[in-house]
């Protein structure tokens, strides 16, 4: 494509780094590099632990496990979200339920969650979709209310922020991506992150195969063993040298990803205000996104899908998004649905992703914005 959906960019010293870790000698996990994002994550973010993992699917299964679930427990979560925030408590034995979701936010519908809570409600996983955050200080307290734990599934999420602190950073447990679709990215990788220190040590076991190897290697033990659950979940040195080189640009990353999402809502109010298309909200009062997706809602599933063909007859790659997770065959089997999820069914039909990555220009991102004005015009 001309245009890609999507294309991974190096930005600083990734590859200076990766050079530099094979010379120390030391490529497997937690070593120089991994250390480097760790303590970075720590400070930036103002979280009280951060462990690298292979991915954010790792960070959520991790999470599972400290969530300390039992076959029968119930996980309260959107339906519009990747299927890996409803894998890791389905393979913990845990139902999903899922709620329906916000038209502004397009994330969980706090409203009604409530009344998905049983008596096997042990936990709620929100998803801050596009980088927006979900209405945190209603979910927490609804939390404490109820004895419940909140697991943020922030893959999207990274350095925005909610009433000034950093998604990822208000539950219990945070959980980031670093896919290369990411704003920050080291192809595959993510990152645990935990604001309740009763699990800061189960957690270092969980992602070490359930043993206490960092204890040995601080020289608190004098050999480590298997003392609980877990699995691999480390990312290699060379992952975490790209990453490291990533974070050091991480504000001029984030900031070229909002300037890309406000020319796009520039580029197409005129459409939004003649009621051909809908946009994501321009600004909220509490919380700021990072740019990291920009979607149109068109009018039904065939202009969608007219429009996505448009734009690909063009060199311009655009994509839709999730097949809610509770009309999927394993949703129906594995989840169930509180209420019904109308605003899940219709967004899922409609919405569109524009092609926003950090080294597209600001010519092709008015070329992409010209083809869709050319479209509708077409159209009209």
């Amino acid at each position: 494509m001309k245009i890609p959906f999507n294309r991974p960019t190096a930005v600083g010293a990734e590859l200076d780094n990766i050079a530099d870790a094979l010379a120390r000698g030391h490529l497997s996990g937690d070593g120089h590099y991994t250390r480097r994002c760790h303590q970075w994550l720590e400070r930036r973010l103002g979280c009280k632990h951060a462990l690298l993992t292979h991915s954010c699917t790792g960070a959520l299964d991790m999470a599972a496990i400290l969530c300390d679930l039992v076959p029968g427990d119930e996980v309260i979560m959107p339906s519009y979200t990747f299927v890996s925030t409803a894998n890791a408590f389905v393979l913990r034995g845990a139902m999903p339920v899922f709620v329906d979701i916000r038209t502004d936010t397009l994330n969980i519908d706090e409203r009604l969650i409530e009344a998905a809570i049983t008596p096997r409600t042990r936990a709620i996983a929100v998803v801050h979709y596009a980088g927006v955050a979900c209405e945190m200080d209603a979910v927490m307290a609804l939390a404490r209310r109820h004895n419940l734990l909140v697991v943020e599934d922030a893959a999207q999420a990274l350095l925005a922020t909610y009433k000034n602190r950093n998604l990822g950073t208000l539950g219990h447990l945070g959980c980031i991506s670093f896919h290369e679709t990411k704003n920050l990215i080291s192809g595959e990788g993510g990152a645990l992150l935990i604001n309740d220190e009763r699990y800061a040590e189960r957690a270092e076991i969980v992602r070490e195969k359930g043993t206490n190897r960092s204890r040995f290697l601080r020289g608190e033990v004098d050999k480590y063993t298997w003392v609980d659950i877990g699995s691999s979940y480390l990312p290699s040195e060379l992952v975490a040298a790209f990453l490291d080189g990533q974070l050091a640009h991480a504000d001029q990353v984030i900031a070229r990803r909002r300037a890309i999402w406000r020319r796009y809502h520039a580029g197409l109010t005129e459409l939004a205000a003649s009621g051909a298309l809908e946009l994501p909200r321009a600004a909220y009062l509490d919380r700021v996104p990072n740019g990291h997706i920009f979607y149109v809602l068109t009018g039904t599933l065939a202009a969608r899908l007219a429009l996505a063909a448009h734009l690909k007859a063009q060199d311009m790659l655009s994509v839709s998004h999730y097949v809610p997770l509770h009309s999927s065959p394993a949703g129906r089997k594995w989840g169930r649905a509180s209420g019904e999820l109308k605003v899940t069914d219709d967004v899922s039909d409609r919405l569109l992703r524009l092609p926003i990555y950090f080294g597209i220009t600001d010519a092709q991102v008015d070329a992409v914005i010209d083809a869709v004005r050319g479209f509708y015009k077409a159209r009209a």
